[in-house]
């Protein structure tokens, strides 16, 4: 559990950093690629983890400044899903310590009929962030893009730090 605002953000730094390296590997030809219908396809998902940085602090109470995503739709730009998730990003980061002191992160919310303390929100917002970069990190491999490092070197990046030993 995060005990300051300030170590949630320095965590999310990290986190959000490996989220926007994996969306830079996403292409437009891509965005409409999935496994089986009904289920994610890798501009859907990516689309989803944007939203997801709002939406997560909103419920809790915190207000991040962000586009009306379910108006607009998934774009066909994987640059502009990219470069929606790092405004949004970025916004969490400035919101964050203007409307959430270190003692309000003990606060109890209702967080889909659970009763979750404001770090334990955020907490679960890295968790998801974590969880679904994995699924589109599978999807793209499955799917012939470049896969890079998420908590260590891809295969390709690992490969070609052993052939320069």
């Amino acid at each position: 559990m995060f005990s300051t605002v300030n170590e949630f953000l320095e965590e999310w730094k990290m986190e959000a950093g490996i989220t926007q390296k994996v969306l830079e590997a996403v292409t437009d030809e891509s965005l409409n690629k999935e496994v089986s219908p009904g289920l994610y396809s890798i501009g859907s998902l990516a689309w989803h983890l944007a939203g997801s940085v709002y939406y997560f602090p909103e419920v809790a109470g915190i207000k991040v400044e962000h586009p009306d995503m379910e108006q607009k739709g998934q774009p066909d730009s994987a640059q502009e899903i990219l470069d929606t998730y790092k405004t949004i990003s970025s916004n969490l980061m400035g919101a964050l310590p203007e409307q959430v002191s270190d003692e309000q992160l003990s606060e109890e919310k209702d967080f889909f009929g659970m009763n979750m303390k404001t770090a334990d929100i955020l907490r679960l917002l890295i968790q998801h962030q974590a969880h679904h970069r994995g699924q589109l990190s599978t999807l793209m491999r499955q799917n012939g893009l470049k896969v890079p490092g998420i908590y260590g070197p891809s295969k390709e990046e690992w490969e070609a730090m052993q052939s320069q030993q």
